[in-house]
Order: structure tokens, then C-alpha cells, then sequence
């Protein structure tokens, strides 16, 4: 796993409420994507808390948008009509264009994996991503997947910008309840927030070190497409800390940076 692993929480936040009408579709439809293989549908209706007739019909107007379909053995999958308008809509937003080579030249120079990232309430999600061409480990991460924001790189750096002061922090923290404590290493108090952000925002880039994950430490940039006061997204690289240890990282910062600031001007220009 990394710092972009698929985290399931918002799921299974869905299934402790009583899912009626679109959002026993919409909970169907999440759950056939964490089955590629495909899922029978009394395993399904257990794991959405719904009955099978109701899960049945879910399933039949799925199948009806192309968005739900069966395999060889019976089972659900996702639709091919579903795959075909997302990866459409992806490929066709500017952002994931224009951070592709920047994430190439990254993930290059440092043989570790770039990201871009952008914020969503309180998660971050990946929506690019290249993995280095040579190593023989990589990181598991996907386009799409989400984290919490508080535990990493990507995610620190665009809330620096959000929460402009520990006020803002705290109120932040509060409204969602207590934060996730990834790892030992995870900074889940105001206090530390706080200070991690007020650093982020005095030397303009951000930094985790096992705090998401074991053996995994990050270091991003913000990038800004649309307004230079607030991040369009982040780019980070995401690096095996027994491969690449983020003192590496930083020291290279300098030459990150140029890369990162260079292509986003030559996109814009």
C-alpha cells in the first residue's frame, strides 16, 4: 500500500444508515468496484445491508445504464459503459494533462512514484499518477484513491492553504471529529496540526514521513493552474524510505521545484 491506497471508510460509513432508493443504488455501485472479479449476489446484498430483491432491482437498473453487468460465472461487475465515461471524463480534464509530464520527469529523476492530488472535504484523492520505469517494488497506489488528508503530504500542503490560521485548524478538526491515527507517527492533536501547517506555509512545501503508511514517506508541491493564491491540486513524490529516505528528497527540493515550475508555466504559456 502508499500514500495513495484506496481507503473504504467513506463506505462503510454508507452501510451503519438504512439505504433506501438512490442511495442503495449508489451503495450497489460502490461495492461492485471492490470486486473486479466479480460478486454474487447474495455475497452483495450482505455487504450493503439490503435485501436481495432490493439488491436485484439495484442491480437490473444498473444494467440498464451499462453500468453494472454479469460475467462468465454470474457474478456482478461494473459496466463497461460505466469504465468507458470515467476514464472519458479523466482523460479529458486539463489538470490530469498538463501534470503528466511533470509527474514523468519526477518519477525519472528519483526512480520513486509522483503523484497529483487534490483536495476533497477531508480526504485527498489521487487523480494522476507514473510509476518509475525500473524497480522491482512499486507502489500499489491508484488513480482515484483517497487518504486522509491530516496524514499526508499532498494532503498537509492544500490544507495550509485552506486553514490560513490555527483558528481555521481548529474548527476544522472539530467539525469532523477525531482524526485517524494512520501510524504511530500519525499527527492527530490541533496543536500538532497546527504547527505542522505553520511550517508548511513559512517554507511553501510539505513533507510525511510514516505517517500514513510504513515505509512510505512523500514530499509535495502545490501547483496553480487557475488562481495563484490557492492550489489547483499538489504533486508529490512518493518514495520506499529503504529506496529513497526523505532527507534525499528534500535535499533535492531545489531541482523539484524547477521541474514543477517550469512545465506548469510552459503549459500555461
Amino acid at each position: 500500500m502508499s500514500e495513495a491506497s484506496t481507503g473504504s471508510a467513506e463506505k462503510d460509513t454508507t452501510r451503519t444508515r438504512a439505504l433506501v432508493g438512490s442511495d442503495r443504488v449508489l451503495a450497489v455501485l460502490t461495492e461492485l468496484a471492490q470486486h473486479p472479479d466479480g460478486v454474487g449476489l447474495e455475497e452483495l446484498a450482505r455487504r450493503v445491508d439490503s435485501p436481495k430483491p432490493t439488491v436485484h432491482r439495484a442491480l437490473a437498473s444498473l444494467r440498464r445504464a451499462g453500468f453494472a453487468a454479469q460475467n462468465r460465472r454470474g457474478h456482478y461487475v461494473l459496466g463497461d459503459e460505466l469504465i468507458r465515461l470515467a476514464f472519458s471524463n479523466h482523460d479529458a480534464r486539463p489538470d490530469h494533462l498538463r501534470v503528466v509530464p511533470i509527474l514523468e520527469q519526477l518519477a525519472a529523476r528519483h526512480g520513486e512514484t509522483a503523484h497529483f492530488a487534490v483536495l476533497e472535504g477531508r480526504s485527498v484523492v489521487y487523480r494522476s499518477k507514473v510509476d518509475p520505469v525500473g524497480g522491482a517494488v512499486k507502489l500499489t497506489s491508484v488513480v482515484g484513491g483517497r487518504n486522509p488528508a491530516h496524514s499526508t503530504g499532498v494532503g498537509k500542503l492544500l490544507l495550509s492553504y485552506l486553514l490560513p490560521d490555527d483558528d481555521a485548524v481548529a474548527a476544522w478538526v472539530s467539525t469532523g471529529g477525531e482524526l485517524e491515527k494512520r501510524t504511530a507517527r500519525t499527527k492527530t492533536t490541533v496543536d500538532d496540526l497546527c504547527a505542522e501547517l505553520t511550517v508548511i506555509r513559512q517554507c511553501g512545501y510539505s513533507s510525511e514521513e510514516e505517517e500514513n503508511e510504513l515505509g512510505i514517506s512523500s514530499l509535495a508541491l502545490p501547483v496553480f493552474f487557475a488562481s495563484s493564491a490557492l492550489p489547483s491540486g499538489a504533486i508529490s513524490v512518493s518514495a520506499l524510505i529503504y529506496r529513497t529516505p526523505l532527507a534525499q528528497l528534500v535535499d533535492d527540493l531545489p531541482a523539484i521545484r524547477a521541474i514543477v515550475n517550469r512545465d506548469i508555466q510552459e503549459a500555461a504559456g
